[in-house]
C-alpha cells in the first residue's frame, strides 16, 4: 500500500477543475435546496418559501420566452414542462455566477475546504433521500399489492408504468430486498469513512432505478438522472484509486481525511448533530411510511369487490347498445371504480358516495365537465340494482357480487422444488 495522500498538500487544481468545480457547487446547492429543511420535522413548511420562489418565476418566464402555460401545480410527476425549465433556469444561473466567480477569483488555486462542505452536503442530501426512497420499500408503501382492478385488467391496456408497479408489487420481498439496498446505501452515505462504499452502491442501485424510469416510461426520469450524477460526483475524487483497486491491479493511496472543525469540541458535537439527524430521517422516514401503509391498506369502498351485471338497460335498443353494455363493475379503491366493456374492457370513472342518500356520483378524469348521479339499492349482500342517466339515456342495472377469485399472480406462492417451469 502506497503512502496516504495528504489532501491539503493537494493545493493545485488545473483551471478546467477549478472552473467545474465552482460549476458545479453552484448548481447542486441550487438544485438541492431548501434541504435540510425539508428533512427536518417541524421545519420542513419554511421550504415552501424557497419552492414558491420558483413556482412564481418559471410560469412567467414560459410565456415571456415561449408563449406558452406551464402548470406549477404538483400532481406527482417529475418530468413536467415546468421540471424542465426549472432545470434550464438553475444551469443558466450556475453558469452566469461561475462565470463571474471564475473572473474574479482567478488567483485561487483550489477549493480543498469548501470542497469538503459540498461533499458533506450532497452526502446528507442523497443520503437522506436514499433512505427515504428505501423505507417506503422495506414498509411495502410505494409498491402495494395489485389491487381488484388491476388484477382484472387486460396485460395488452396496462400502461408501462403501470406494469412495472404490479410487477414491484407482486412480490413483496423483493420489494424489500430493493429497500433494503437503497436504506443501506443512504446509511453508509453519511460517515466520511464509508462514504465512498456508500457512494459506489447508490451508483448500481441509482442505475437500476434510473434504466427503470427511462424503460417504464415512469416520470421521475429528471430527478433519477440528478441522483445518480450526484453518486458520480462524490466518486470523482477516488476514481483513480477505484480504477487502480478494481482495473489495474495496483496499490491503492490511502486517503488521510481532514476535519471540518479543528477544535476538538466542535468535530464532537457536529458528529452528535449528524447521528441525530441521522436518526431523525431513518425515523421519519420509517414512520411515515408505515402511516401510508396503513391507509393505503384501510382505503376500501363501500362496495368493495367484482360485480357481474346480471341486467342492463340503456334506452332504446339500438346496434351500439350491446358494445356499450356493462358487463362487470369493480368498485375497490374509494373515489375511483371501473366499468368493463366489449369495447373498453378498463374504463375508470371518478366517484363519490352519498349513503344517505344512496346515490353515486361519476366523473370522467379525460372530462371533467362530463357527470352523471345514479342511485343505488342494495337489494341483499349479493344484489344491487342501479338507475339514472347515462350519457342523456336511461339506464338500470341489476348487479351480482362475484364470488372471491383466486388469481394466480398473487396467489402461486413460492417452490423450492419444480419439476417443470411454471411460465404462464
Amino acid at each position: 500500500m502506497s503512502e496516504p495522500i495528504d489532501e491539503p498538500r493537494q493545493q493545485r487544481w488545473h483551471p478546467f477543475v477549478r472552473t467545474a468545480f465552482r460549476f458545479a457547487f453552484v448548481y447542486l446547492l441550487l438544485y438541492n435546496l431548501p434541504f435540510p429543511l425539508t428533512a427536518i420535522p417541524y421545519v420542513d413548511m419554511a421550504a415552501e418559501l424557497y419552492n414558491s420562489i420558483w413556482t412564481w418565476i418559471v410560469p412567467r418566464l414560459a410565456r415571456a420566452a415561449f408563449n406558452t402555460e406551464v402548470a406549477s401545480v404538483f400532481n406527482g410527476s417529475g418530468d413536467r414542462a415546468f421540471d424542465y425549465l426549472l432545470v434550464a433556469c438553475l444551469l443558466l444561473i450556475a453558469l452566469a455566477i461561475t462565470i463571474v466567480w471564475t473572473f474574479f477569483d482567478r488567483k485561487r488555486l483550489s477549493y480543498p475546504t469548501l470542497y469538503r462542505w459540498l461533499n458533506l452536503y450532497i452526502r446528507f442530501s442523497l443520503g437522506t433521500t436514499m433512505i427515504g426512497y428505501g423505507a417506503f420499500k422495506v414498509i411495502s408503501s410505494q409498491f402495494v399489492a395489485p389491487s381488484l382492478e388491476r388484477l382484472l385488467q387486460p396485460y395488452g391496456d396496462s400502461s408501462p408504468m403501470g406494469l412495472l408497479w404490479t410487477f414491484m408489487g407482486a412480490s413483496e420481498p423483493y420489494t424489500m430486498f430493493v429497500g433494503f439496498a437503497e436504506m443501506i446505501a443512504g446509511i453508509l452515505l453519511f460517515p466520511r469513512k464509508t462514504s465512498t462504499l456508500g457512494a459506489l452502491m447508490s451508483v448500481g442501485v441509482l442505475s437500476n432505478v434510473v434504466a427503470l424510469n427511462f424503460s417504464y416510461d415512469v416520470p421521475v426520469k429528471l430527478y433519477s438522472i440528478h441522483l445518480l450524477a450526484m453518486a458520480l460526483f462524490l466518486l470523482l475524487p477516488d476514481a483513480r484509486r477505484l480504477a487502480n483497486f478494481f482495473i489495474l491491479n495496483r496499490p491503492a493511496e490511502c486517503v488521510r481525511e481532514q476535519p471540518l472543525f479543528h477544535r476538538t469540541l466542535w468535530h464532537r458535537g457536529a458528529l452528535v448533530l449528524a447521528s441525530l439527524f441521522v436518526i431523525t430521517v431513518l425515523g421519519t422516514s420509517l414512520f411515515q411510511s408505515y402511516n401510508q401503509r396503513q391507509f393505503l391498506l384501510s382505503r376500501r369502498s363501500p362496495l368493495y369487490g367484482i360485480w357481474e351485471v346480471e341486467e342492463f338497460n340503456l334506452g332504446q335498443s339500438t346496434p351500439t347498445a350491446a358494445t356499450q353494455r356493462w358487463q362487470r363493475i369493480i368498485f375497490d379503491i374509494p373515489g375511483r371504480i371501473t366499468v368493463q366493456t366489449p369495447m373498453n374492457p378498463q374504463q375508470r370513472f371518478s366517484s363519490q358516495f352519498d349513503q344517505e342518500k344512496r346515490s353515486l356520483t361519476l366523473r370522467k378524469r379525460e372530462d371533467p365537465n362530463w357527470n352523471t348521479v345514479l342511485t343505488y339499492e342494495q337489494v341483499s349482500p349479493e344484489i344491487i340494482t342501479l338507475a339514472g342517466t347515462l350519457n342523456g339515456s336511461q339506464l338500470t342495472a341489476r348487479l351480482r357480487r362475484s364470488e372471491e377469485r383466486n388469481f394466480l399472480l398473487t396467489d402461486r406462492g413460492f417452490r423450492w422444488i419444480n419439476e417443470f417451469p411454471f411460465n404462464r
